[in-house]
């Protein structure tokens, strides 16, 4: 409760619309960025449209505890139907519009949908692939129907409009059907299931996270105790809401009546930014990357004197940066040249991002700390957090008046946090999912005495700030957030003939990319070819233009049945084989992941650095083989 004694947060996801609406009864608490200016929808026309769309989606025969695929870019219509779903008691299934449609139909098969909500042709292609082996699936909608749109015999293809105007169509015919709704959208109980995410496991198969009401509702409420946000702040959203961190992230703006501004699309967010004009912004470690990389690009073109004080100012900001997070007051001197090198460049830099920008959130995945400290020291706090989808996602935030660069802030008032003996950071709270959906085995294996095991290792500091130093588990990060099992990767590649190893890298970065260990004896073979005798003669043999383009095609065979964020975009071929000697192989034959990644360290950062200097083909290229 608040201190006027009005609610904080609502009961459930399902209240949302109404307790947004009416306690922010703003013109403009939702908009979507465009060429011609910025679309906005009205609290009031918000809930409107939410009945509406849940009305109509009943028509098509969504029932309470149903679930509701959800494929579609970020928009406001899926927020609109997001709140529509769960306002019915139903459960939205929120999908990557980037996946392949064997993905899709993975998902699709283990959730067994009623309805699917699609953005587009493409992804309604994706849906009616997998249609046959889904019978529970009866209706598709689609946002953005055209005439290219393809059709079912057995399921009814709609498009969005149509289901709004059946839901007004109730309102209109009968008497009280409105505040039946509101009614009804009451009735739903905060341990009631609310949405059901699949996030990929280390073999790749998919688990369906289950979250209820009151799982995202005290993530709200925590989030809202340690970052302050009201009802004249401004947001642009631009990350996917399929994403449990943007999605929660959303919910907690229309709790605290920000005005949510979406992007037209990632392209357009250097032109949205200067239409929104926000006071808060959130992204993955790679847009920050990516910001400030552009930021000295720019900088740096100017010659001689503009040049130079350019750097100047690039060293005085992380200077500052360091000197507050570190908690001690700058010296004198530091604000003074600190002041200068704002009024000489990072005035125009804020101006760049709409100019009022009160601090930026990064999460998804661990922000280097010279990014934050940069940041910081240009007048644009860059806070970090960190959680998990199973845990509704955070679990920790950076609060603005305390930042430690390094760490991911405190856990948040109402999330416990402790270490286990062997490291692995251990979390309990009202914020933990129920389960996994249909995997009883999985579930017990992280939810143990009322404690969630994130496979994290971290510590703990004397100010409570939560710190991560390691990974248990084989998921990789990549630095704008999307999470990559390596296993199954690695197991297809391994399955084309012409491959002996292969160790995906992905932790950190903005693309996938591997290390492969070609398979001499076959390739010698197809290529007609005596086979290396010796490690001279393999290195020479590996960097065969014949050799590299059959290793290409099988990399491009394997990147068409992975989603975008998991193709892999370059790859190093590597002469000398994986062996327990050299101590890149365990004793039963598994890769050592840490010990390639260390031994091949200085091969992985020019692979990298060659890619961030030139614009990188859509086909892996790969580099010569190194021993």
């Amino acid at each position: 409760m608040t201190d006027e004694g009005i609610p904080d947060a609502p009961r459930t996801i399902a209240e949302l619309p109404f307790f947004a609406s009416g306690r922010f009864p703003k013109p403009d608490l939702i908009g979507r960025c465009g060429a011609a200016g910025i679309t906005l929808i009205s609290g009031r026309e918000m809930v409107d449209r939410v009945r509406d769309l849940s009305l109509g989606l009943g028509a098509l025969g969504m029932r309470r505890g149903d679930r509701v695929i959800l494929l579609s870019e970020s928009r406001p219509e899926w927020m609109l139907v997001d709140l529509a779903t769960v306002a019915a008691g139903a459960v939205t299934t929120p999908l990557y519009p980037t996946l392949s449609a064997d993905q899709v139909g993975v998902i699709l098969r283990d959730s067994e949908p009623s309805i699917a909500v699609v953005s587009n042709a493409a992804q309604l292609a994706k849906v009616l692939g997998a249609a046959d082996g889904v019978p529970s699936l009866r209706s598709v909608v689609v946002i953005d129907r055209t005439a290219d749109c393809a059709t079912s015999e057995r399921l009814t293809v709609v498009d969005l409009a149509s289901v709004a105007e059946r839901g007004h169509r109730q309102i209109l015919d009968g008497w009280g059907v409105g505040r039946a709704f509101h009614d009804e959208a009451k009735k739903v109980t905060p341990d009631d299931p609310a949405t059901l995410i699949y996030t990929s496991g280390t073999t790749g198969t998919p688990k369906g996270v289950m979250l209820t009401h009151g799982n995202l509702v005290s993530n709200i409420i925590g989030v809202r105790k340690v970052l302050h946000l009201d009802e004249q702040d401004s947001a642009l959203s631009f990350l996917p809401l399929c994403h449990a961190f943007e999605r929660t992230v959303t919910y907690v703006y229309l709790a605290s009546g920000v005005s949510i501004r979406f992007a037209e699309s990632l392209e357009t967010v250097p032109r949205d930014l200067l239409q929104a004009r926000p006071t808060i912004m959130t992204g993955v470690p790679r847009v920050f990357e990516k910001l400030r990389d552009k930021i000295f690009a720019t900088g740096r073109e100017h010659p001689g004197l503009r040049r130079a004080i350019f750097d100047w100012s690039v060293g005085t900001a992380d200077r500052f940066g360091a000197a507050l997070s570190d908690g001690q007051p700058p010296s004198a001197w530091l604000r003074l040249q600190a002041g200068l090198a704002d009024r000489l460049v990072f005035a125009k830099v804020r101006a760049r991002l709409g100019g009022r920008l009160r601090f930026a959130v990064s999460g998804g995945a661990p922000l280097r700390p010279e990014i934050g400290r940069f940041f910081y020291g240009a007048g644009v706090p860059l806070l970090e957090g960190y959680g998990l989808t199973e845990t509704s996602p955070v679990i920790s935030v950076m609060p603005l008046e305390r930042i430690r660069f390094g760490t991911v802030g405190p856990p948040l008032p109402n999330v416990e946090v402790r270490i286990a003996e062997d490291g692995e950071i251990l979390v309990r709270g009202p914020s933990i999912m129920h389960g996994y959906y249909r995997r009883d085995a999985d579930t017990v294996a992280v939810l143990k005495d009322g404690w969630f095991h994130t496979g994290d290792i971290g510590t703990l500091d004397a100010a409570g700030y939560l710190r991560i130093t390691d990974r248990k588990k084989e998921l990789l990060v990549t630095s704008g957030g999307k999470k990559i099992a390596p296993q199954a990767i690695e197991g297809a590649l391994k399955a084309q003939a012409v491959i002996e190893e292969a160790v995906l890298i992905a932790e950190q970065r903005h693309f996938a990319s591997a290390l492969i260990v070609p398979n001499v004896v076959v390739l010698s073979r197809d290529l007609g070819v005596t086979p290396p005798a010796d490690a001279a003669a393999r290195r020479t043999f590996v960097e065969r233009a014949d050799v590299r383009a059959q290793i290409s095609k099988a990399v491009d065979a394997v990147n068409a049945n992975l989603a975008q964020f998991e193709q892999i975009k370059k790859f190093v071929v590597l002469a000398a084989e994986f062996s327990q000697a050299s101590g890149e192989l365990t004793p039963t034959l598994k890769v050592k992941r840490r010990v390639v990644g260390d031994k091949y360290r200085d091969v992985i950062e020019q692979m990298y650095a060659e890619a961030t200097s030139r614009s990188t083909s859509s086909r892996p290229v790969s580099a010569p083989g190194r021993s």
